[in-house]
């Protein structure tokens, strides 16, 4: 779609300018006179040449959105005119896509726009809880503490994802490690091994006649295997799409007994630290529970969470849908079922999230102490095993000469 830049003198008599992406001239005016922006000049700017590399470039990157969450609230808290702060701080934005956006937001509040509405319009930047808990600080006109609170959540969803993808990483990395190394001895090392043997006429121990016939196996089928493994991916990845595969394969995760049990702390952390922070802005829990399960991550988590909206629309507690859906822990169900009664709900799923915060940092670590022996004797037996079995008939070797 064609991008135009614009310049407009808004309701206060303040010039305007930004970009906005329509079919045609007519477009753009249209929109600018329904923000209550008289436009002066539309003009169509020319294409650029970007280049663009998958996944990169799509979203705000967390952190940048953290730093102006914070700075905002800041000044806003200083008693700065929100326009001028939105203005500041596209101004000192490194991130040029994320300052476009900025700058097109200052333009619509300026216009007329609310904050939360110019927000809305921008959905690769700024998510439905996002948006939903700066609607509810501009009704209350607690926008700078509703924008601190936020900026805290966003902290603590990043780091609970840093902890999770480096539980992750270092297995999966000695074990794609410890298959390379074993298909490159398996095609590049045995067959010399294998000519050698064949020169020299001497009868095979079984462990090398088994490491040898993998060797063949592997260099007969290796383009098969490596075809399979990617169509298998693919797969996968298609079939995650379809809300029967996503239920099947998050189900799947939660069940898989090492990785399981983390994943479900993880989940009640997000699923607690998520709706706590919304009802505490003001957001209602109706319209908090939905944006949270939209945030879920996990498809059996969310439908839970969906089943548990249902259940309150209808007029019950927010404890029993939980307790039946067997996706949270009986301790999380009671405390949260207290919290509902005492009328400190916000507070006790801050509690709740804190705790499993921490029971997540202290899975990481039994997970890591655990897997790192696993993983080196699996690299040892194996890569080890492959090299005694081809020395095998070179030690029978030199024994037959030396008689």
């Amino acid at each position: 779609m064609p991008t135009f830049a614009y310049r407009g003198r808004s309701q206060m008599g303040r010039v305007v300018a930004g970009r906005m992406e329509a079919n045609t001239t007519e477009a753009v005016v249209a929109a600018l006179r329904q923000q209550h922006i008289f436009p002066m000049s539309v003009k169509l700017q020319p294409k650029s040449i970007e280049l663009k590399l998958p996944g990169f470039g799509r979203r705000v990157k967390e952190k940048d959105l953290t730093v102006f969450t914070r700075q905002l609230a800041t000044m806003i808290d200083a008693g700065l005119p929100l326009v001028q702060c939105l203005e500041t701080l596209a101004s000192q934005q490194p991130n040029k896509r994320f300052k476009n956006t900025l700058t097109e937001i200052r333009a619509e509040v300026e216009g007329g726009s609310t904050f939360a509405t110019a927000l809305k319009r921008h959905p690769t930047a700024f998510n439905s809880l996002y948006v939903n808990m700066v609607e509810a600080g501009e009704a209350g006109g607690l926008l700078d503490t509703i924008l601190s609170r936020l900026a805290v959540y966003i902290e603590k969803a990043m780091t609970l994802r840093r902890k999770v993808k480096g539980a992750l990483i270092y297995p999966s990395t000695i074990v794609t490690v410890a298959i390379a190394v074993v298909i490159f001895l398996l095609t590049f090392v045995i067959p010399t091994f294998a000519s050698f043997f064949e020169g020299q006429k001497v009868p095979l121990p079984l462990p090398t006649q088994i490491v040898m016939a993998a060797s063949r196996f592997v260099r007969t089928y290796l383009l098969a295997g490596l075809g399979l493994f990617i169509a298998g991916i693919v797969g996968i990845r298609f079939s995650y799409k379809t809300e029967k595969g996503r239920r099947a394969i998050d189900g799947l995760f939660l069940r898989t007994p090492i990785f399981g049990a983390m994943l479900r702390k993880v989940a009640v952390a997000r699923f607690t630290r998520t709706l706590g922070t919304l009802i505490a802005s003001g957001v209602p829990i109706l319209d908090g529970l939905d944006i949270t399960a939209k945030t879920a991550g996990n498809k059996v988590v969310e439908e839970a969470i969906m089943k548990t909206r249902e259940s309150i629309a209808e007029g019950k507690t927010i404890a029993d849908p939980l307790k039946t859906s067997r996706v949270f822990p009986p301790m999380v169900v009671q405390m949260i079922s207290v919290g509902e009664q005492t009328g400190a709900l916000d507070s006790m799923l801050e509690k709740i999230a804190d705790f499993y915060d921490a029971e997540v940092d202290q899975a990481v670590a039994n997970l890591t102490a655990m897997l790192e022996p696993i993983l080196m004797v699996f690299l040892g037996v194996v890569v080890g095993g492959i090299v005694i079995a081809m020395y095998l008939p070179i030690f029978k070797l030199v024994t037959v000469i030396a008689k």
